[in-house]
């Protein structure tokens, strides 16, 4: 799947969520760790949620984090310089 078409996809599911159409699904199967997917289940019951709606939302979350990638080095790096040039300004101002 190419960027555009992720993001499409995002975008469609977040608007057919908002305007409450069906939303099509599809049957996969798969494997996971079994301590994994205790774990989910577990959440899903303590939320009353369905296992499927769980997976759903990590799927989408993996793809957002996916789509917007990390930051550019060259951004990290003039941070990092602020970071250090100005610690003690950033502390007081989180006071």
């Amino acid at each position: 799947m190419l960027p555009h078409d992720k993001s499409r996809c995002i975008m469609t599911m977040a608007l057919e969520k908002r305007l409450k159409l069906p939303i099509a699904r599809e049957k996969f199967a798969t494997q996971v760790n079994a301590k994994t997917l205790s774990a989910v289940r577990r959440l899903a019951e303590k939320e009353g949620r369905q296992l499927q709606s769980l997976i759903e939302e990590a799927l989408g979350d993996l793809l957002e984090k996916r789509r917007l990638g990390n930051p550019r080095a060259h951004v990290m790096a003039a941070y990092q310089r602020s970071h250090a040039k100005y610690a003690g300004l950033y502390k007081k101002l989180a006071q």
